[in-house]
């Protein structure tokens, strides 16, 4: 019985929230047009009052973004993790979400909240840079961005590599953008194997990401908690691209 009050109660908040930021947008639209229409207005009190209302909008679509964003989050469900990297005796090292288990999962519930999820995809020197931006209704939107080597394991071909590393992006900045989590099908944490460690792929890939950042290989792999690249247990592989990306897109802003 108390749940459908709660949700009655949050839609209540929510219009009235709504309606505030219409009557506030309402009425500063009505001062210009009283402003437009007096020939004692000049041209720089005029450009004044539409950069305020530029800053009122902007400032309540931030609001509402934040509002709807809080509301959203308890809906996100977790993710089975239905992929898996194997090693070449086709034991399965590690596993991970798909993008298409992630997109499934959250669309409904992005769009329940007003939200919609796109990416802008670019290349560069060999590289791919994955954007992921997520917009509310209400105009504002959020970004991230991280830039990747070409995912060349395995026997892929040159647009199957561009493919992998763009759902590695995908995945990487939504889950970024919407705090996502993902759990193993068997759920008992147990996925990687005991004393399993990173492919050579994987290793490559890390290599790439130590040198092109400048990280310490020492530092790093005391973080890490390995002897070296290529001992970097399975189980650690995300939290050790995570590290690496979390500083290409620093150093980036810089």
């Amino acid at each position: 019985m108390g749940e459908p009050a709660i949700q009655g109660e949050v839609v209540q908040v929510e219009e009235t929230q709504a309606a505030a930021v219409i009557n506030q947008a309402a009425a500063i639209i009505s001062v210009i047009e009283r402003a437009a229409t007096n020939p004692d207005v000049d041209i720089d009190k005029m450009e004044r009052l539409l950069e305020m209302q530029e800053r009122i909008l902007q400032r309540d679509a931030r609001a509402a973004y934040s509002a709807a964003l809080a509301a959203m989050a308890p809906e996100l469900p977790s993710i089975v993790e239905r992929g898996g990297i194997k090693d070449r005796s086709g034991k399965v090292q590690s596993t991970y979400a798909l993008w298409e288990d992630i997109n499934d999962a959250i669309k409904p519930v992005l769009a329940k909240h007003g939200f919609a999820l796109s990416f802008r995809t670019g290349r560069d020197d060999g590289q791919i840079s994955v954007t992921g931006v997520l917009s509310h209704r209400e105009g504002h939107s959020e970004e991230t961005t991280i830039v990747l080597p070409h995912d060349s394991s395995g026997s892929k071909n040159a647009v199957q590599a561009v493919g992998s590393s763009t759902s590695y992006g995908k995945r990487y900045t939504a889950g970024l953008l919407l705090n996502l989590t993902s759990r193993g099908e068997d759920d008992d944490g147990q996925a990687g194997g005991s004393g399993a460690v990173i492919t050579d792929e994987q290793a490559d890939t890390i290599r790439e990401l130590i040198g092109s950042t400048g990280t310490k290989v020492a530092a790093f792999l005391d973080y890490i908690g390995a002897p070296s690249v290529a001992d970097i247990p399975a189980d650690k592989f995300q939290a050790a691209m995570k590290a690496l990306l979390a500083k290409q897109k620093k150093a980036g802003q810089q």
